[in-house]
């Protein structure tokens, strides 16, 4: 294959080998290949239709094409940093292979709008394989909620207790959280699905090409309305991004949650050990590694929307080489998605409740105060009045080292006359798990209904 520019004639020095290296991008850009040629046969095909290209020219140039992604597939095509980019190196050699119709493959498009065509190519495909991913991690939850719909815990605000809720109806929150994500997803996916190809450089171009066909041949909603925008346009790798770090905050707020509960000062978790590392030098130690490492990945997939954000804020209309920085944090973007729901799915099923341990948390802190005033209150007292009046029972509590539920009928009925021998219906941790029992709420049939739900909606 030939390392002579494409473009070369216009110049009468070759290229400094320090710039020419420093502005390649065929290194990290020769994932794009297969969508590349998947333009390119859609864009010979247009041609050809249009009588552009003659028939035979087509097919030469479809045949090559194709030849060339088998090599690439193999691990057989040499890749040259000379020739700059995955676009270069695949026309070179395709007029290595078929002559002089691979040179007149380029005819009615630019590297601008053929890029541009084919980051959407690999994003839209990456965001099916996403959300595919982010589906089962979901189902993976709702296992764990259903099979945890009766098993008490703590609930917290400020990290202390404050009311008993459930393990399975905690697990439900996180699936919510990734529900909103995965709408966000298909959302994104409408604006990725619009067709750069045709706006050439920047104008469009004089040849009469049918950009309609082409969009249709390329699975696209349709082609971009604007040629100086479609080939400067990044909005859809910045709303990916974007989409990317909730989604990535949420997994990372999951995973502290996780590294807390599975902590010896909790004991509410185990996680397996196929997702745990030990010390070089603490031989009792078995550390949460895999949800560290999300939490920490969170931190990169940020860095790379604002990488994002900042590489266009100040670019002039249409295209310019910095976009070519856009191809590395998208796609480490996307492997950092992808491998962290991988992971996390993988690790959901396999955690270990302690039921015990969890009820004894939600034992302490006085979790079922609330219980105790919306008692009051159905009794006839004020919120405000039942508020203070169960203040005041609390702090004895503190003082005798005891719970709410421990107190006798006659030592409430001190604070609150109001109150009978049914209270101790609403104390206990199952009776105010129980009484949350509508829509969203804690109660073991609502969590599990809540499961029932979320199934037919993903399914």
């Amino acid at each position: 294959m030939s390392d002579k520019k494409l473009w070369a004639g216009r110049f009468s020095e070759p290229t400094d080998a320090f710039v020419e290296a420093f502005t390649a991008s065929v290194e990290f850009d020769q994932r794009l290949a297969p969508y590349d040629i998947q333009g390119s046969i859609a864009h010979a095909t247009m041609l050809a239709r249009q009588g552009i290209l003659s028939e035979t020219e087509r097919d030469a140039i479809i045949g090559g094409l194709l030849r060339i992604l088998a090599r690439i597939d193999a691990g057989e095509f040499a890749w040259s940093v000379a020739l700059e980019d995955v676009h270069m190196n695949i026309e070179s050699a395709l007029t290595d292979d078929i002559g002089i119709a691979g040179k007149k493959l380029h005819t009615g498009r630019s590297r601008n709008d053929q890029v541009a065509t084919d980051v959407r190519l690999w994003l839209r495909a990456e965001l099916i394989d996403i959300r595919i991913a982010l589906r089962r991690l979901q189902r993976a939850l709702l296992d764990l909620a259903e099979r945890e719909a009766d098993t008490i815990m703590p609930g917290f605000t400020h990290l202390q207790t404050a009311q008993p809720i459930t393990f399975g109806h905690h697990m439900m929150a996180w699936f919510e959280m990734l529900e909103r994500d995965h709408g966000r997803l298909v959302d994104c996916a409408v604006r990725v699905n619009v067709m750069p190809l045709g706006a050439a450089a920047l104008a469009g171009t004089s040849y009469p090409i049918d950009r309609d066909f082409a969009a249709r041949e390329l699975a696209f909603d349709r082609p971009a309305e604007n040629s100086l925008d479609a080939v400067s346009d990044r909005d859809f790798a910045i709303e990916f991004a974007a989409a990317a770090s909730i989604l990535m905050m949420h997994l990372s707020r999951m995973s502290e949650e996780l590294i807390i509960w599975s902590s010896a000062q909790f004991g509410f978790v185990t996680l397996s050990d196929s997702f745990c590392t030990g010390s070089s030098i603490m031989p009792q130690k078995k550390n949460p590694d895999v949800p560290e490492l999300i939490r920490g990945k969170s931190g990169r997939v940020f860095g790379h929307l604002m990488a994002l954000l900042t590489l266009m804020k100040s670019q002039p209309l249409a295209y310019n080489k910095d976009n070519q920085e856009d191809k590395e944090p998208l796609f480490d973007t996307v492997d950092n998605v992808k491998g962290s729901l991988k992971v996390f799915a993988d690790m959901v099923p396999a955690i270990t409740c302690h039921r015990d341990a969890m009820r004894a948390a939600a034992l302490k802190g006085f979790a079922t105060a609330t219980d105790l005033a919306d008692y009051l209150v159905r009794k006839g007292t004020p919120f405000r009045d039942a508020h203070e009046v169960v203040g005041r029972a609390v702090a004895h509590c503190v003082q005798q080292s005891c719970d709410l539920a421990d107190l006798s009928l006659q030592d409430l009925q001190r604070f609150s006359p109001t109150i009978d021998a049914d209270v101790f219906d609403f104390l206990t941790l199952e009776g105010s798990v129980a009484a949350r029992n509508h829509v969203g709420g804690t109660a073991p049939s609502q969590v599990r209904a809540a499961v029932a739900r979320a199934r037919e909606r993903i399914d």
